[in-house]
């Protein structure tokens, strides 16, 4: 049987929640059950900030991430949280300019996630779009296509061109690691 958990951590105003809704879309898009739950502090921009995904080929008797599988951490607080929360064999996406992780007995993912949007794509806003391609590529639980349905069904009308080259530029980054090529 199939279960995966999904963690998306970090701070407020970086679009992890809107991320958790496009991966559990595309969980569903491949056929998957899926339970998908947020919580974030006070404030909607700084404050901590999380989105769980749960997607299984069964019943999902428990709605809450426990041990993720995968876990991205955008903030440094957010690393600090829910790293010792990953299952010992699970994989760990961090953004390198932003948080610093050692991960013993997991594998540790560290692309700059927040300078690619910014680099490639030219806006800071989409790194959550960037991070979902890499979320994608490393944990290669939802397909690419579903992916892509999902990010151009769920982002706002006209951003639509800027949000999909977000996502292929993670979905490149991830391949290029996953070949052990420098990122």
């Amino acid at each position: 049987m199939f279960h995966y958990e999904v963690r998306l951590s970090g701070e407020g105003g970086q679009g992890l929640i809107t991320a958790g809704i496009i991966l559990a879309e595309a969980a569903i898009r491949d056929g998957y059950n899926v339970v998908q739950s947020q919580s974030y502090g006070p404030e909607s921009r700084g404050g901590a900030s999380r989105a769980e995904v749960i997607i299984a080929d069964g019943p999902i008797g428990y709605p809450k991430v426990r041990r993720a599988d995968l876990l991205l951490a955008m903030a440094q607080q957010a690393w600090e949280k829910y790293g010792p929360q990953v299952k010992p064999d699970g994989r760990i996406i961090v953004d390198s300019d932003l948080v610093q992780a050692t991960a013993p007995g997991c594998a540790l993912f560290a692309f700059p996630v927040t300078r690619v949007a910014r680099e490639t794509v030219g806006r800071e806003i989409v790194a959550n779009i960037v991070a979902l391609g890499l979320v994608t590529g490393v944990g290669q639980v939802v397909s690419e296509e579903a992916i892509r349905k999902a990010v151009l069904r769920r982002v706002p009308k006209g951003t639509e061109e800027l949000n999909m080259q977000a996502l292929e530029a993670g979905l490149a980054l991830a391949k290029r690691s996953l070949k052990g090529e420098a990122v």
